[in-house]
């Protein structure tokens, strides 16, 4: 494994990765809340843990596991070298492979304001795309002003308040979204910068937009070095 970093504190170093593990945790216990709630795997398939104060279902599958091991360790690298804009959930007809639904997390890195996006990268055990994006560039710039104080730092707490939030979200949400009633597949994506390191285990994807989509935003959450915003695209049933 190859690992460049200029030289800075321990604190920092820490607090990097701190926030790095608080949020690919937060994706492990999402995606597993996101299968079980939209019914792609059996109840069966999943066993009740605690986390965040919550109720959470995970699977107990080895095959889907081991994949989503396999995810989150990329997501978490990228993570770590600040290379990764966006996480993607896709929900597919495994019929026709029309995305049905879109969950997308946006991940900010609040130290730094400025950014370039590049091209989509995909992995799935059922279904690998291989169509590619390119994203256009975007850098933000700020005028000369007068030093704003600090924010005081959050506490593991605060966080944990955050992200209950946004998963009884996610969990309430299965009220408005429609029926998946037809036998569906999933996909990750990764939206990363242009310089980052892709396995060859993953492939260039196109972005998995859903087709007249209602959208609705969701609940957000932030560590001191990161934030995370929340988006659901779906499908009506009158639109299949």
């Amino acid at each position: 494994m190859q690992q460049q970093q200029r030289p800075t504190s321990s604190r920092n170093q820490i607090t990097l990765r701190g926030s790095t593990k608080v949020i690919v945790e937060f994706f492990e216990y999402c995606i597993n809340s996101l299968l079980f709630q939209r019914g792609l795997y059996a109840p069966e398939y999943f066993k009740m843990t605690k986390k965040y104060g919550l109720n959470m279902l995970v699977t107990n599958d080895p095959e889907v596991k081991s994949h989503m091991r396999e995810i989150l360790k990329q997501v978490e690298a990228w993570l770590m070298a600040c290379k990764v804009e966006k996480l993607i959930l896709a929900i597919k007809s495994k019929e026709t492979m029309t995305v049905l639904e879109r969950w997308q997390f946006d991940i900010h890195n609040t130290k730094d304001q400025s950014s370039t996006i590049n091209a989509t990268t995909s992995t799935d055990p059922f279904s690998r795309p291989l169509a590619g994006q390119d994203s256009t560039p975007t850098t933000t710039t700020s005028s000369l002003s007068s030093p704003s104080k600090p924010k005081p730092e959050k506490t593991e707490k605060e966080i944990q308040t955050e992200i209950q939030a946004i998963l009884r979200q996610i969990t309430a949400s299965v009220s408005f979204l429609p029926m998946l009633d037809e036998k569906c597949t999933w996909t990750i994506l990764c939206q990363t910068e242009k310089d980052a390191e892709v396995p060859a285990t993953w492939s260039d994807a196109d972005p998995h937009l859903v087709h007249n989509a209602e959208q609705v935003k969701l609940r957000s959450f932030s560590t001191n070095l990161h934030k995370i915003d929340a988006l659901v695209a779906y499908r009506l049933n009158d639109d299949l």
